[in-house]
């Protein structure tokens, strides 16, 4: 709407992505901080409220009244700035709006079924959802490939050309890797804030890449391949505010939970952000606290079967600091402080070509 005004009434600053982006950000801020709380009245009236799992920590009992599904609120949020702020005709855009829409749909079925029964594992089952999350995924690829006509060759850090050209398989790739990403987050989102600074932290690195890549004079001087993407930097600019926002009550102690309608979203939008930017095992640095909470079950699960050994006392790994005697503000923080610099360091990479 704001890029249509500038058109119409010769706006020429509301043309700008920068100045766009940033609006997105606080509309989107202030979208959440006025709608969370009266959401967290509404799930507490309504005993909408995060079923805890019985094998989790003994500190997590506390929690049992916690209201839960805040992330349909910052993706609504989000949705609705970018829809203020974006170029409808920007078909990236018109993705990454698809990317939210559809896993938050996924998100709010499994966590809504969680709350009706009351019970921690009794949302989708495991093979249902993943039916539906390689469904969307694989949606989304299609519309990238077909629709959007996107490159499909694959690009990889510290080296200025692709190195091969993936063909119709980088519909398979691009699903897999939105897949792998919303798990990630997903298994990342068990402490108050743990997943949410280092999702704000990945998207502030692809609000900057797909920024560059977007831009043609940058993206030139710094070796980086150039697609008309800079408009789903709006996007992210907008969830990154919703999360800001949503943060103010998700911090320790806290007083809302996203469930997996946001950590099941971020992680699939911070996916499709990869991938439209050439960034795909960049996202592994990027993503860095997602990828550890992720080997840490994948080394837990592995070592028992094989072995009937555990390597952690419990997994995902923040769950082992807790059994540590780790308190629950040093293990976020801590983790945060990680993904933090290992985003500084994923930026700073952009130049090593």
């Amino acid at each position: 709407m704001l890029y249509w005004l500038s058109e119409i009434l010769n706006i020429n600053i509301l043309g700008y992505i920068t100045i766009r982006a940033g609006i997105s950000f606080f509309l989107a801020l202030f979208f959440t901080m006025f709608l969370m709380p009266r959401f967290i009245k509404w799930a507490q009236r309504t005993s909408s409220v995060q079923p805890i799992n019985d094998w989790a920590p003994d500190r997590h009992k506390e929690k049992a009244k916690t209201p839960t599904m805040g992330g349909v609120v910052f993706i609504f949020a989000t949705i609705l700035a970018s829809l203020i702020t974006i170029k409808f005709s920007n078909i990236y855009a018109i993705g990454s709006l698809l990317t939210l829409g559809l896993f938050a749909i996924i998100g709010f079925q499994d966590d809504y079924a969680k709350i009706k029964k009351n019970e921690n594992l009794a949302g989708l089952k495991a093979r249902t959802k993943l039916i539906f999350q390689i469904l969307s995924a694989l949606i989304i690829a299609s519309f990238l490939c077909i629709f959007a006509d996107f490159n499909t060759e694959l690009y990889i850090p510290f080296i200025k050309n692709p190195i091969f050209d993936m063909g119709i398989y980088a519909i398979i790739f691009w699903a897999i890797v939105m897949i792998a990403t919303s798990n990630a987050v997903n298994l990342t989102d068990g402490l108050d804030g743990l997943a949410t600074v280092p999702s704000i932290a990945a998207l502030t690195s692809f609000a900057i890449i797909i920024y560059i890549t977007g831009n043609a004079k940058i993206s030139s001087y710094l070796l980086m391949p150039n697609f008309n993407v800079g408009e789903v930097a709006i996007v992210a600019s907008a969830l990154m505010g919703a999360l800001t926002g949503f943060l103010w009550y998700n911090c320790h102690p806290a007083e809302v939970f996203m469930g997996d309608s946001g950590s099941l979203t971020i992680g699939a939008f911070l996916g499709y952000l990869a991938i439209i930017s050439k960034s795909e095992i960049l996202l592994l640095l990027i993503g860095s606290i997602f990828v550890i909470e992720t080997l840490s079950v994948i080394l837990q699960v592995g070592s028992y079967k094989l072995r009937k050994k555990r390597v952690f006392l419990m997994a995902p790994i923040h769950h082992h600091f807790e059994m540590k005697q780790w308190s629950e503000n040093k293990i976020i923080v801590r983790f945060w402080i990680i993904a933090i610099l290992s985003n500084m360091i994923a930026l700073i990479s952009l130049k090593i070509r």
